[in-house]
């Protein structure tokens, strides 16, 4: 069955997306008497022709800082910190210090550099002001089978979420392609064309007089995919400036916390998973 350039490259090679199409444009993948762009579709016959060339790691211009984590485990393959709301994961233009990125770099010898120089050991991320786990590599082989495991949606990943308002339904599915918002470029909105496929489960744990304790798991992730499908079905998260005109231009912390992270364990094939100690807006 035909697959896509790009998507083959992210199993195929443990990629990102955006390195992936990094690749592409570099001429770094070859297939004889094709064109190749990030969408186009190709047989296995094709695929088994492909050249791909993936460039040593350059050495990162990323300073190392001595920042704080709070490591829940670590070994010579993998690390899991639970990352605090406000820390930036990686560097971005304008933001090349202070990052999760930097503090690793100052903890750990060695990091992957299958998301290039920017990214070392970033296998996944969670929103700047979101808390919890998160996982980074220390080599590419390993990046590249929890890259796989992401990509195949077999991770463990569930949320702590409260939101404003009465949910009625004990569980449910929000889906929703989501875009960046029209009116307002901070956000990221449900759209009715385009945009990337985002879905969302969740479960009530327990109702309060004005908001709701719930736990999501997500099927896809989408930057700001449960702050945007909570707003968009009318219960916006507590403490969210941004989607929460409540706490808009006011300096509070958003409810949410990636509280339990689970994998299967890149050299031993073991099942890992891992619960974040937890806020006491979750312990209600």
């Amino acid at each position: 069955m035909p697959q896509r350039l790009d998507k083959w490259l992210m199993e195929k090679h443990g990629v990102s997306r955006t390195r992936a199409a990094s690749l592409i444009d570099k001429g770094l993948v070859v297939c004889p008497g094709r064109k190749l762009k990030n969408a186009l579709r190709l047989s296995e016959a094709e695929f088994a022709r492909c050249q791909v060339t993936i460039p040593p790691v350059e050495k990162t211009a990323l300073k190392a800082e001595n920042i704080p984590l709070n490591i829940i485990y670590e070994d010579a393959d993998l690390i899991v910190i639970h990352k605090p709301a406000g820390l930036v994961v990686h560097p971005a233009c304008g933001n090349l210090t202070g990052t999760l990125v930097n503090a690793l770099l100052y903890h750990c010898r060695d990091l992957s550099g299958i998301n290039g120089q920017e990214r070392p050991g970033i296998v996944h991320r969670i929103d700047k002001d979101t808390a919890g786990l998160l996982v980074a590599a220390k080599n590419d082989t390993a990046h590249k089978f929890l890259g796989r495991q992401f990509e195949q949606h077999t991770i463990t990943r569930k949320y702590l979420a409260l939101a404003s308002g009465n949910i009625v339904k004990d569980y449910g599915t929000i889906s929703g392609n989501l875009n960046r918002s029209q009116q307002d470029r901070k956000k990221i909105a449900v759209v009715s064309s385009g945009g990337k496929k985002a879905v969302t489960h969740y479960t009530v744990l327990k109702r309060f007089n004005s908001m709701t304790l719930i736990e999501a798991v997500l099927e896809t992730g989408r930057t700001h995919q449960i702050r945007a499908h909570l707003a968009y079905i009318g219960h916006p998260l507590i403490g969210d400036p941004v989607y929460n005109e409540a706490y808009k231009n006011k300096n509070s912390q958003q409810c949410l916390i990636a509280y339990k992270l689970g994998f299967k364990h890149p050299r031993t094939k073991k099942y890992l998973e891992f619960t974040a100690e937890l806020p006491e807006w979750a312990q209600k």
